[in-house]
């Protein structure tokens, strides 16, 4: 007693409408959420041709100074004198966390100088300084 529906058997072929459907809305979600992932403030870096891995544990802590010389603790605004505070308050809710300097490469040296000397303050085991890397020659 087996019973034959539409007379042909079972249709083996896939559905590929429902793929598309999910791939679509996957990929608009990663849209929408991947400039929100970006950390501190939009810097043009200054180019390198040899830059190293940042090493140490955990996410780093980003300082960024932008080109109008206005510094950042990831995404806050601080003083250059409450620098030293703010990092240091960084500092101890996530200890050991390697701290990454990106300056805008328009900014003269005396700038970015002030702002090593600040962080010095806080007694940073090290201060890592971020660089865009230059595509290597042929």
């Amino acid at each position: 007693m087996s019973m034959e529906l539409g007379g042909k058997g079972v249709k083996s072929d896939i559905n590929v409408t429902p793929l598309v459907d999910v791939v679509l809305v996957l990929l608009i979600i990663f849209m929408v959420i991947t400039p929100l992932l970006q950390r501190g403030k939009p810097v043009e870096l200054p180019r390198a041709r040899h830059v190293s891995a940042l090493e140490g544990g955990g996410d780093p802590i980003l300082l960024s100074v932008t080109k109008d010389g206005r510094i950042w603790i990831d995404k806050k605004e601080v003083a250059r004198q409450a620098l030293a505070e703010g990092l240091a308050a960084e500092l101890a809710a996530a200890p050991g966390a390697p701290v990454v300097l990106q300056a805008d490469r328009d900014l003269d040296y005396r700038t970015i100088r002030a702002v090593i000397l600040e962080v010095a303050k806080t007694r940073v085991p090290g201060l890592s300084l971020a660089a865009a890397q230059l595509p290597e020659r042929p």
